[in-house]
């Protein structure tokens, strides 16, 4: 866990030094060469920088840490719940506006059938492959 704390850190760093100091001679090589110092099991270099600067560090900001993630919880579960809000809002306008929609295109549909059609449809023959629905006439 300590290495991939020091790396994280390392990421950190690095990004903001690749736009600055990218344009030094062997640059790239002493990245390299860091990275396998904070590797390597014999020289144990993140252990080192863990122990020496971030466990320290990390140990005075206890408390604030722990704060800091109390307060994150807390606004990620109210954040959730508001963005589930508005979620169920607009799926119930969208379900509502479909029916309203839905509801009047099958009543334009039923208007635009007359009468003459729907006794057309019990008057079909077999070839028309529709059974007679209406058998009296």
């Amino acid at each position: 866990m300590m290495y991939w704390i020091v790396f994280a850190l390392y990421t950190v760093v690095e990004t903001i030094t690749d736009l600055t100091v990218a344009w030094f001679p062997l640059y790239y090589e002493l990245k390299i060469a860091f990275v396998i110092w904070l590797l390597s099991p014999y020289t144990r270099g993140a252990s080192l920088i863990y122990r020496k600067c971030l466990h320290p560090l990390l140990s005075s900001r206890e408390r604030e840490i722990d704060e800091y993630i109390v307060q994150a919880k807390e606004r990620s579960y109210e954040t959730m719940v508001n963005f589930g809000k508005q979620g169920l809002s607009i799926a119930a306008t969208a379900a509502v506006s479909a029916a309203v929609k839905g509801q009047g295109a099958i009543t334009e549909k039923l208007r635009s059938l007359s009468m003459h059609d729907l006794t057309q449809i019990g008057q079909q023959d077999d070839r028309g492959n529709h059974p007679r629905i209406f058998p009296c006439q």
